[in-house]
């Protein structure tokens, strides 16, 4: 027995560093909740998030057109709204596959690679060295 299901949003999951964001894409009037929070409450109305948030929408003209709402854990600030723009992009992708190649050329899509790195044994952090003394 297949029941169909009527799916009303765009679901795209984005990463960035240990951050990952579940971001649903709602046809809307453009407004942005992180955590059942607004964007300036959740971010503390920092204009860098806000801007780095909303760059997959603005890169094709969709601001305004979709209500976005995001779950996000792990992290900090700058890698969750890394990873709120990386989902974004990617549900935008599933709303109109013709965005792909404006979001590709900006870089939206690329999941960004850089992690902290580990501590090595003898070392003090990942790179940094005990003092070394000759006498």
């Amino acid at each position: 027995m297949a029941t169909t299901i009527n799916k009303n949003y765009f679901y795209g999951t984005g990463r960035r560093k240990t951050a990952v964001a579940r971001v649903r894409l709602l046809p809307g009037t453009g407004t942005v909740t992180v955590n059942n929070k607004t964007l300036n409450d959740y971010f503390g109305g920092r204009q860098l998030h806000e801007i780095v948030i909303t760059s997959p929408l603005r890169q094709v003209g969709r601001i305004g057109q979709f209500n976005v709402s995001v779950r996000v854990v792990g992290g900090g600030t700058t890698g969750q709204a890394g990873a709120i723009r990386h989902g974004i992009a990617r549900a935008l992708i599933q709303a109109d596959e013709t965005l792909r190649p404006a979001l590709k050329k900006a870089g939206f899509l690329t999941r960004d690679p850089r992690m902290k790195e580990r501590k090595k044994p003898g070392l003090k952090r990942a790179r940094k060295a005990p003092q070394y003394t000759k006498r």
